[in-house]
């Protein structure tokens, strides 16, 4: 849509604007396939204008989860306006300052803020299964094993093979190593309750101290360590294993099992093959350059946690030798 187009549908819905000094203007953000621009009415009023791909599936439940998200007392923007013919929904805006950006700051000034994310998608997974049952229903595809061997398989496919142009051979021997398909199964078998899926540091958007969720659309039962891996091993923030340490015991009140960490482990296998992925697939195919500056990163912390891993020591060998080497 033009933006003339779009300021005269948002006079539709928000007759009290003016559009001779209203101005739009494009945000760019991440890589999907939405488009986000930021409608300034004045200096102290401006809302947020989402433009969505209505062939996605993904995409239509972002009013209702935030719906439900508002309803949970769980921080999210407020929702405006749903043009579901148009694919457009306006907004609350609430700024333009994630967590991500405070990524420089001392660790005394980030520790808060990611304590208020921590509490917030806690609230998410502590809601009670009555409460989760209706929502799943509505909600795309959960966490299982065959969702966790797409993840897998989207990094053999986009990071080894597409990025580092690794040879199909040796793509398919790593890819069907058993220990793979175990993890798959393993999680896939464990209880689930509601996540983000992406709970990262540009997701979270910080106004007056608080966190806010944001990106959410993916939201499906899964893994509460799913959540906590894409944030404790985030590719866009580089946190010490001391301040992950600070952040899993702020999350778990203290007490964290053999149990909890172990899954927490293979989720961040997960969670960072997905991410990898996704770099690969976002940078080479979509043609969004930026993603692949985070490979390094992201390649680093999952040659750590696959070392750890029985019956991946030959993908912990090549996860190594790859990040050893000068990457682009």
């Amino acid at each position: 849509m033009t933006t003339d187009l779009l300021l005269r549908r948002t006079r539709l819905h928000f007759p009290r604007v003016d559009l001779e000094n209203v101005k739009i203007l494009p945000i760019e953000k991440g890589g999907s396939d939405r488009r986000f621009y930021r409608i300034c009415c004045s200096p102290e009023q401006t809302l947020i204008l989402v433009k969505y791909n209505l062939e996605r599936e993904e995409n239509r439940h972002y009013v209702e989860i935030a719906q439900f998200l508002a309803e949970h007392g769980i921080r999210a923007p407020q929702i405006y306006y749903h043009d579901p013919d148009e694919g457009l929904i306006w907004i609350e805006d609430l700024g333009e300052r994630d967590l991500f950006s405070y990524r420089d700051e001392p660790w005394l000034v980030r520790r808060a803020f990611y304590e208020s994310a921590l509490d917030e998608v806690s609230k998410l997974h502590s809601l009670p299964e009555s409460v989760c049952e209706k929502m799943r229903e509505r909600l795309p595809a959960e966490f299982n094993a065959a969702l966790y061997a797409w993840e897998q398989s989207y990094f053999f496919e986009n990071c080894l093979g597409r990025y580092f142009k690794i040879d199909n051979e040796t793509v398919t021997r790593l890819g069907a190593l058993p220990a793979l398909n175990e993890i798959a199964n393993r999680l896939g078998e464990l209880p689930r309750l509601l996540v983000h899926r992406d709970f990262q540091s540009q997701n979270i958007i910080m106004r007056n101290g608080q966190a806010y969720l944001i990106d959410f659309q993916g939201m499906r039962p899964g893994l509460a360590q799913y959540d906590l891996a894409s944030l404790l091993y985030d590719p866009y923030v580089d946190l010490s294993e001391a301040e992950r340490e600070e952040l899993l015991a702020y999350y778990c009140g203290g007490s964290i099992s053999d149990d909890f960490r172990e899954t927490l482990r293979l989720c961040a296998m997960q969670r960072l093959m997905q991410a990898l992925g996704a770099y690969g697939f976002l940078g080479l195919v979509k043609g969004h350059d930026h993603f692949l500056q985070h490979i390094p990163a992201a390649m680093k912390s999952l040659c750590a946690i696959v070392s750890a891993v029985a019956g991946l020591e030959q993908l912990a060998d090549c996860v190594r030798s790859l990040s050893e080497k000068r990457i682009r």
